[in-house]
């Protein structure tokens, strides 16, 4: 069939008609409340709603059985012309000739501008954020096999050693000994409750890491864990470990203002999935952490969040909060999220241990959107098997998070690894953003036995996939960003969330469902990858690995793996010639991060391999100076 018999017909008389396959009727005629709109408008507004350029024509009435066809609706919205076309060219970067453009400018407002309807009306629909995209990301391919293939979790056997005097000790202690003191009330749960509290209310006016200190809920939770405790009904390692939830986990009755001025007073009325998992296992929730406004950096509505080992500098983000919280011992353990390197950043900026899952083993359900298939939830702490602990408990799928899953996790403290398989990039290694400590930890690798594995990756532009980032991000704050709320953001640079989802408007459609293609093809090529080894070794920072591994859902485990000097303090946005950043003479002396990627869901493997290299680095204990 010829292209222009394909084009849209609005036969009015059939505006009920609802096409069900492929063909001559790909789309739906117009609606009587448009022509009802289109006869009852103002007369200057009717004028601008059916003026047309060029062969913009009223619909003609055809015979009964002439099937739809694309454009030929009635023609609505501003006007056009061959001259929109060629400034607009410039913005999806693509080249017609005048006499395309002509063409394009002549139907455009019966055949695309109907399109906007569900935005700009008469019809307009309303789509909340909890509202997910019909398709959906799986990060397994089809025929790969899912891993592992049974349950099995067990922890450290390790004596945590005699309750330390000093509250300070007590306060840097990781989990995995703190559960131990609760479980033997060698400690309480309100001892420890109270030492945090204090410590947040201290700290926090040199961090501004927390949005809102959860004292009366605290007090209570850790009251219920200790007469649990003492009557028998132990809960698990969680049990009484004060916690802090980045500021984007809904909390009933208890604001989430997910860091930005226009939900600074946002009262959600139930806790999201994460958050009802750990108050079920006895977690006491002592804070909600600062996030980068709408989850991009470490600036909110209250400041900036600084990383305590460099107060002069920012935590990195937008897990700020949890980074910074946990690395100064203000919380047990922290709950981030990550949609593009907000586990990762802050945790190797801030020296702490953060675990990214797989993408869908972790619910998100009352989680602010801003990716629906990026976003992942996922625990930082002080140490690796802390962060495992975590994730054992807020596992698993749950209705409100159609791209959550079931799955297994086999992780075993009380044993050595194998010989896992461990690749890594050989230039990478010899590059910036790579250390002396990223090349250190590959010898270490080597020394606990692992082997190391040369991979290689195609040199494709892996920052393409971002479309998609950026498309679903301005679709998640479509409202926020039409309604102008945007303009209350502190933040309002050009690489700043304002600016990029005002852009992202002009992304096109086409280039989206092409990222989405090359999304595939990457993730063909991870798996490639992975079936050569089991994990990889990667730079924390390396912009490629960083963003093909958010987009493919591979899990990863960031940990402390030494320190290095900085002459500069570091930031997440982009350089400001007018705001110079402090330099440092002598040079300032930080922890420095290295991070493991696993295969998909296979973080007990992930977890083991952690905890040998982390015995070896042997520097996960040092603490920030002043706190």
């Amino acid at each position: 069939m010829p292209v222009s018999h394909l084009m849209y017909l609005a036969n009015q008389e059939n505006a009920g008609f609802q096409p069900t396959g492929y063909g001559p009727k790909l789309r739906i005629t117009m609606s009587k409340s448009r022509r009802q709109f289109l006869t009852h408008a103002p007369l200057a507004l009717l004028g601008a709603a059916v003026a047309s350029y060029g062969q913009d024509q009223k619909p003609a009435e055809l015979p009964p059985g002439a099937p739809p066809a694309f454009g030929t609706a009635p023609a609505v919205g501003p006007q056009v012309s061959p001259a929109t076309f060629a400034e607009a060219e410039k913005l999806v970067e693509v080249e017609f000739s005048s006499e395309d453009l002509a063409e394009a400018a002549s139907n455009w407002r019966s055949a695309m501008a109907p399109l906007y309807e569900r935005r700009v009306g008469p019809r307009k629909v309303a789509m909340p954020t909890t509202l997910a995209p019909w398709s959906r990301w799986d990060p397994v391919l089809p025929g790969q096999q899912e891993l592992p293939q049974h349950n099995q979790f067990v922890r450290s056997k390790t004596d945590p050693g005699p309750l330390p005097a000093s509250d300070e000790d007590i306060a840097f202690a990781p989990v995995t000994q703190l559960s131990r003191w609760i479980e033997s009330r060698k400690l309480t749960s309100q001892r420890l409750t109270n030492i945090y509290l204090a410590r947040l209310e201290k700290f926090n006016p040199k961090l501004r890491c927390v949005i809102t200190l959860t004292r009366q809920l605290a007090l209570e939770q850790a009251r219920k864990a200790d007469l649990e405790t003492a009557a028998g009904k132990y809960r698990g390692p969680l049990h009484g470990i004060p916690w802090g939830a980045k500021d984007l986990l809904d909390t009933a009755g208890i604001p989430t203002t997910y860091g930005a001025e226009p939900f600074r007073d946002r009262l959600p009325t139930k806790d999201a999935v994460v958050v009802q998992r750990l108050n079920d296992a006895g977690a006491v929730l002592v804070a909600k952490l600062s996030l980068g406004a709408l989850a991009l950096n470490d600036i909110w509505f209250g400041g900036q969040t600084m990383n305590p080992w460099l107060l002069e500098e920012g935590s990195s983000g937008s897990s700020a909060g949890p980074g910074a919280a946990t690395a100064a011992g203000l919380v047990g353990f922290a709950i981030g999220s990550e949609t593009d390197g907000s586990i990762v950043s802050p945790s190797m900026r801030c020296g702490v241990t953060g675990l990214r899952p797989t993408y869908g083993r972790v619910a998100r359900t009352g989680a602010m959107t801003l990716c629906w298939s990026l976003d992942k939830l996922g625990p930082m702490a002080r140490s690796v098997e802390d962060t495992m602990l975590v994730l054992n408990v807020i596992s698993g799928p749950d209705a409100g998070d159609g791209n959550s899953r079931p799955s297994k996790l086999d992780f075993n403290a009380r044993v050595g690894v194998p010989k896992l398989r461990v690749g890594y990039f050989p230039a990478w290694m010899k590059e910036n953003p790579a250390t002396a400590v990223d090349r250190a930890a590959l010898q270490a690798v080597k020394k606990v036995g692992m082997v190391a594995v040369e991979v290689a990756i195609p040199d494709w532009p892996y920052d393409a996939l971002d479309l998609i980032l950026f498309a679903e991000a301005a679709a998640a704050f479509e409202e926020l960003t039409l309604s102008g709320g945007l303009n209350q953001l502190k933040m309002q640079v050009p690489d700043a969330w304002p600016n990029t989802f005002r852009q992202s408007r002009f992304l096109s459609a086409v280039d989206f469902v092409q990222s989405d293609r090359f999304r595939r093809k990457v993730a063909d090529e991870m798996g490639r990858i992975f079936s050569q080894v089991d994990l990889l070794l990667v730079p924390s920072l390396r912009d490629e690995m960083l963003t093909i591994t958010n987009f493919t859902g591979h899990p990863s485990l960031t940990l402390r793996a030494g320190f290095v000097e900085v002459s500069e303090a570091r930031s997440d946005w982009a350089p400001d010639p007018a705001h110079p950043l402090p330099k440092f003479s002598p040079p300032r002396r930080v922890p420095h991060g290295v991070t493991l990627i696993g295969r998909l869901f296979d973080e007990g493997t992930l977890g083991e391999a952690g905890l040998a290299l982390e015995r070896i680095f042997n520097v996960a204990s040092e603490r920030p100076p002043g706190f």
